[in-house]
C-alpha cells in the first residue's frame, strides 16, 4: 500500500490484482478515515460518554477493554460486533484488554432480562471463560502484551472481601442512581434479587481496576450494557476525581423486518464449529436480505468503503445474483473457520446445485441436509413403501408414477425401478439415503 498526501488529505492507493494470470494490476484511490469517522460510517458507535474526550483518547492511542461474561461456553454471533470492533482499535495502534468475566458470570448481569439468570457455578465460569479466552485470541493478537492481553476479572473480584466491597465500592453508589438505570428500573416490578442489582458496582470495579493497572481509559460495549459502563466512568470520577474516562456503545444489531438477528429455530449461532457448523453460518448470511447485507458488510468484514460502495451497487444493479451475500458468508466463515472450512462448505453448496452425493462424508451429508424430512427404517425396504413414509410422494401410486417418469434420484443415482430396495449395503456409509424430487426436494432416509 501507498500513501499519497494531496491537497492536506490523506489517500491510500491499493495495489489490486486485475488478472492473476498476466500479473495486471490497477490503481484505486480511497480517502483514508480516522477512526472515529471509520466507526461512525460502519454504524459502531450508539452512545458514548463523552465525544470530545473519546476523539483526544483516539488521537493518543489508548488503552481500551471489553467484557465477555461466561454463561455459555462459546461466543454467539452477536460477539463478533465487539470482537471486530475491538481489532479495529487495534489496527489503528490503541492496546486491547479482552476482558473475561469468570467473576461478573457468577453474579448474573440483569441487562436485557426480565427474569434473574441461573447462576453458574464456579466451576463452569472458568472453564466457560477458559474456552473464550481460545476463541478471543483467533481475532485479537495477543503477542505482545503492548498490543493485546487478556485478563479474567474472577482474579482481582475473588479478592475482595464484603467490608471492602461495602465500604470502597458500595458507598459510591446511591440507592437513588442505581434505581434509575433502565436496566434495575425495568426490574422492579417484576422482582430483582439483590444479587443482580449490585451487578453494575461489580462491573464497574472492574473499570476501576483496570484504569488504576493498565491506565485503561475507555470501556466497550453492547447498547444494552450503557448503565454498567456508566457506573464505571462514574466510580473513577467519585475516587479519583478524574473525568477523562469514556464509555462507548454499540448498537444491538436486527434485521429489518424485526426478527432477532444470529437466531434461527435452532437457538443462536455460536462460533464454535461444533456447535454451529460454517456451513449453517455460510447458509445463514447468504440468506441475508437485500436491505440488510451493505449493513452486515460494514460491521462484520474488513471490506473497506469503495469496496462495499460496489457491494451496494451490485444489491441496486443484480440483486439476483445476491454477489453482496456471497462475499458477506464467505468472508464470515474464513474469518471464523479458515480456508479450508470454506471449501468444504463450497462443496457442500456444489451438491445441492448438481453434485455428486457422493462426495460427501457421512458428517457432511448430517450437516448439509440438517432439517429436510426425515426418517429412519430398521429393515429393507421397498422405494414406493420408503417414499410415501418420508412424504416424497403422496400415495404409493404418485410414487411409481414418478418413479416412471425419472423424478427420483437416491445418492445422486437416477431411480427408475419400482422394485429398487432400501437396505444397508446401498447406503452411504451403510448409514443413510438422500433422495430427490425433481431440483430442489430432498428427503433423508437413515438407518437405524
Amino acid at each position: 500500500m501507498i500513501i499519497i498526501i494531496y491537497k492536506l488529505r490523506w489517500y491510500r492507493v491499493i495495489l489490486r490484482p486485475w488478472s492473476k494470470s498476466k500479473g495486471v494490476f490497477y490503481l484505486k484511490g480511497e480517502k483514508s478515515m480516522d477512526l472515529l469517522e471509520e466507526l461512525e460510517w460502519r454504524g459502531l458507535i450508539k452512545d458514548t460518554t463523552n465525544k470530545d474526550i473519546l476523539k483526544e483518547l483516539i488521537n493518543k492511542k489508548a488503552t481500551l477493554y471489553c467484557g465477555f461474561d461466561p454463561t455459555a461456553s462459546s461466543l454467539h454471533i452477536g460477539h463478533l460486533v465487539p470482537v471486530l470492533t475491538l481489532k479495529r482499535f487495534q489496527s489503528f495502534g490503541h492496546r486491547i484488554i479482552a476482558l473475561v468475566g469468570g467473576g461478573t458470570g457468577l453474579i448474573g448481569d440483569p441487562s436485557g432480562r426480565n427474569s434473574e439468570r441461573k447462576l453458574l457455578t464456579l466451576k463452569q465460569s472458568l472453564e466457560n471463560a477458559d474456552l473464550i479466552k481460545e476463541q478471543l485470541s483467533r481475532f485479537l493478537d495477543f503477542s505482545d502484551s503492548k498490543k493485546t492481553i487478556m485478563l479474567n476479572n474472577y482474579d482481582w473480584l475473588s479478592k475482595i472481601d464484603v467490608i471492602t466491597f461495602l465500604r470502597d465500592y458500595g458507598k459510591n453508589f446511591p440507592i437513588n442512581y442505581m434505581l434509575a438505570k433502565d436496566t434495575v428500573a425495568s426490574r422492579l416490578e417484576s422482582g430483582i434479587s439483590f444479587t443482580e442489582f449490585s451487578y453494575m458496582i461489580v462491573q464497574s470495579i472492574d473499570f476501576y481496576n483496570l484504569y488504576k493497572k493498565e491506565n485503561c481509559r475507555i470501556q466497550l460495549g453492547g447498547s444494552d450494557q450503557w448503565g454498567n459502563i456508566t457506573s464505571g466512568t462514574e466510580l473513577i470520577r467519585r475516587i479519583e476525581g478524574d473525568s477523562n474516562v469514556v464509555g462507548i456503545t454499540m448498537p444491538l444489531i436486527t434485521k429489518s423486518d424485526g426478527t432477532k438477528f444470529g437466531k434461527s429455530s435452532g437457538g443462536s449461532f455460536w462460533l464454535d464449529a461444533e456447535m454451529t457448523s460454517p456451513y449453517s453460518i455460510y447458509q445463514y448470511f447468504l440468506n441475508t436480505s437485500d436491505q440488510d447485507v451493505v449493513h452486515y458488510l460494514k460491521v462484520f468484514t474488513f471490506y473497506n468503503k469503495d469496496e462495499i460502495e460496489e457491494f451496494e451497487n451490485k444489491v441496486k444493479e443484480s440483486p439476483e445474483l445476491r454477489q453482496a451475500q456471497k462475499a458477506l458468508a464467505k468472508s464470515l466463515v474464513i474469518m471464523l473457520h479458515g480456508e479450508q472450512a470454506m471449501e468444504e462448505v463450497q462443496k457442500m453448496c456444489d451438491v445441492l446445485f448438481g453434485g455428486n452425493v457422493k462426495d460427501l462424508s457421512l458428517k457432511q451429508i448430517n450437516v448439509c441436509f440438517n432439517g429436510v424430512p426425515n426418517i429412519f427404517i430398521s429393515e429393507p425396504k421397498n422405494i414406493v413403501d420408503v417414499l410415501v413414509e418420508v412424504k416424497a410422494a403422496s400415495s404409493k401410486r404418485e410414487a411409481r408414477e414418478l418413479l416412471e417418469k425419472g423424478t427420483y434420484s437416491i445418492n445422486g443415482d437416477k431411480i427408475m425401478d419400482i422394485n429398487y430396495v432400501f437396505d444397508k449395503q446401498n447406503a452411504i456409509e451403510n448409514s443413510v439415503f438422500i433422495v430427490r424430487r425433481g431440483k430442489k426436494n430432498y428427503f433423508m432416509v437413515k438407518i437405524s
